[in-house]
């Protein structure tokens, strides 16, 4: 972690969303070994077929990354695309479409009736609105259907729930969340956290195009926060703008926790509840 001393978020009463961030790495421990069980690989797609990855929101950035994962080992094409899944399921009920296989917490939602294969996470369920544990969790059961060792990801994700927050990221009015690869979705999700949560001024791009002009906003009020390994140069050209820039070097899944983290300590610093974000709903559906 980079930074100067570090300091403990302001204590406040227990929230939703705090439960399910905390429950996060036992939750993909277990999505890790749904991942390698022969009932949940048979639903998902075989190797080297094309695949379209949609959701809304937080499950479309889970869905750029684990996009990025599937093709760049090997798999097949994959592509992310946003869009209302009701409708775009409706349409697709003809019989002589593609597969259609849902990820979802709840058994009796809508969507069941309208795939060919459901994988219920009942297990990664949740109460606040803000979505953490469920967004994660998928992601891990689709990194372990791919093979993945997650045993480091995971411990990581246990020190990410006690690490300190920088106290810079906790006095800062601006934030932009930097990503590479699987990790540009992932800095997506971080500034969305913040948005939703404390009503935060966030933008988050890929990080190579982060140079090419949007650097201009950020300055001595700003946090830079980098998933994953930032491109050569990088940091360098921050130094100039006296933001403060948090690189930790984590899985960036596990330290897409201390981002949340951040988000329920900035709203509650604010004197929000993370837990109801205004002009938000659990789900959203389109008339």
């Amino acid at each position: 972690m980079s930074g100067a001393e570090q300091q403990d978020e302001p204590s406040q009463p227990a929230r939703h969303v705090s439960t399910e961030i905390a429950d996060q790495p036992s939750a993909w421990a277990r999505a890790a070994k749904l991942g390698l069980a022969n009932g949940i690989r048979d639903a998902l797609p075989e190797s080297g077929q094309r695949v379209a990855i949609v959701g809304c929101g937080t499950s479309f950035f889970m869905a750029q990354s684990f996009a990025e994962l599937r093709e760049g080992s090997g798999h097949g094409e994959t592509d992310a695309f946003p869009a209302e899944l009701l409708r775009l399921l409706d349409t697709m009920r003809s019989g002589t479409g593609p597969r259609t296989v849902a990820i979802t917490a709840d058994p009796n939602t809508p969507v069941i009736d309208l795939v060919d294969h459901g994988v219920v996470l009942d297990f990664a369920d949740e109460r606040s609105i803000v979505q953490t544990r469920f967004a994660t969790t998928s992601l891990a059961l689709w990194r372990a259907w791919l093979d993945e060792d997650l045993t480091a990801v995971i411990e990581q994700g246990r020190s990410a729930l006690t690490d300190p927050l920088p106290p810079r990221t906790l006095e800062s009015a601006q934030f932009t969340f930097l990503g590479s690869g699987m990790s540009v979705g992932i800095a997506n999700e971080a500034a969305l956290k913040l948005r939703e949560a404390s009503q935060s001024w966030t933008e988050s791009y890929p990080a190579m195009e982060f140079r090419h002009g949007p650097i201009s906003v950020v300055g001595r009020t700003s946090t830079v926060w980098v998933f994953g390994q930032p491109p050569p140069g990088l940091l360098e050209d921050l130094q100039a703008t006296g933001a403060y820039v948090e690189s930790s070097g984590l899985d960036p899944m596990a330290d897409l926790i201390r981002a949340q983290r951040l988000a329920v300590a900035l709203a509650e610093a604010k004197g929000l509840n993370p837990d109801e974000p205004r002009h938000l709903t659990r789900s959203v559906v389109l008339s």
